[in-house]
């Protein structure tokens, strides 16, 4: 039920719609394009929610005088229907109440980097990945490796993919920590269970002029890309590292075969870590920041534990167990995903963030 501060709440909002619509019809406002587009945009973003408040307050009115004949079987069945509309409604306000993230929408860069664990982190740091992909295709997004760093185990030291489509930040922000696994590598003759992790920060992606990116400030280096055990896989000067020499950020990238287009790759990378830097600065708590995202990499750290014998997924930060294994790692995490933005938004509204 919404209680007493949160239905004045609701009239503040009402109040606000209406002064807007009334300010849309000033001569004076019409007259400045630039308030016209801003009280436009706020009056698009407050339309749906008031209409609903609306609802609810009709609906909550009925439903008095519903109950005040509910000796009448018709009344107290239509009294039954109004209260789970109500309910609706009301989760539905709640909802759209919920301070959004302006990042929701982006597109993101994610970087997967094996932990504790040696090579065993690494194959994990693998499997992964193979979700992440697995799980944005469901989803529609397209994907596009970046960088890749494999290593003779047949894992990867580090891995930064791009996940592209409308809403794709929202749906895989949630993923940024250490993730443990708990198995039986392939390579142990014993038999016994090793603990691994790999780390994952989720960058959203920056536009280029979102940043200021001063080229005095880019130390560019190239050199010759190599594969696993440090071997040469290429006879030119392909690779490419930036160095960010205020920040001291050091970006590399040497996937493709060409120097311009791994040039382009890694500055797409330093703007979306620059990017994140500032979101650092400007709000600490924001989830996301990622030195709080990858931690140190150990294995008390985590998010998440993976456990082959038990055939289970646990998210710590909600305490949701999935005895599925097989099922998430093929990149069905939508049970977790669902949950962890539901009790963001619990959350959010607790802390009872403006509209």
């Amino acid at each position: 039920m919404i209680d007493e501060a949160f239905s004045r709440r609701l009239a503040e909002i009402e109040d606000a719609f209406v002064a807007i619509e009334n300010m849309l019809g000033d001569p004076e406002v019409l007259a400045d394009s630039d308030q016209l587009a801003d009280l436009g945009k706020r009056h698009s973003d407050l339309k749906d929610v008031v209409a609903d408040i609306r609802r609810w307050r009709e609906a909550t009115a009925d439903l008095a005088d519903a109950k005040e004949m509910s000796s009448d079987p018709d009344m107290a069945e239509m009294a039954k229907d109004l209260s789970a509309g109500i309910g609706e409604l009301e989760a539905r306000i709640k909802a759209a109440l919920v301070p959004k993230d302006p990042n929701d929408a982006r597109d993101v860069l994610i970087e997967v980097r094996a932990g504790v664990g040696g090579d065993e982190a690494s194959i994990w740091a693998g499997d992964l990945v193979h979700m992440y992909l697995r799980y944005a295709d469901k989803h529609g997004f397209k994907t596009e490796i970046i960088d890749a760093s494999p290593n003779e185990a047949g894992g990867y030291d580090k891995v930064t993919f791009a996940v592209k489509g409308r809403g794709a930040y929202s749906k895989m922000k949630y993923e940024a920590g250490v993730h443990r696994v708990q198995r039986v590598p392939k390579t142990e003759s014993q038999g016994r269970v090793h603990t691994s992790t790999a780390t994952v920060a989720v960058l959203p992606e920056a536009d280029a002029v979102e940043v200021e990116l001063d080229m005095n400030d880019v130390k560019v280096d190239v050199y010759r890309s190599t594969g696993p055990g440090g071997q040469s896989v290429n006879t030119t000067d392909s690779a490419v590292r930036l160095t960010h020499e205020p920040s001291g950020l050091v970006v590399t990238c040497q996937d493709e075969k060409s120097q311009l287009q791994n040039k382009e790759k890694a500055f797409r990378i330093l703007r979306a870590r620059l990017y994140q830097m500032e979101l650092e600065r400007q709000q600490a708590e924001v989830a996301g920041a990622r030195r709080d995202q990858v931690g140190t990499g150990g294995r008390s750290e985590k998010i998440r534990t993976y456990n082959y014998k038990d055939n289970r997924v646990t998210d710590h930060r909600i305490g949701l167990t999935i005895k599925r294994l097989e099922y998430v790692l093929q990149g069905e995490l939508d049970d977790f995903v669902d949950a962890l933005a539901a009790d963001e938004q619990a959350r959010l509204l607790a802390d009872g963030g403006d509209a």
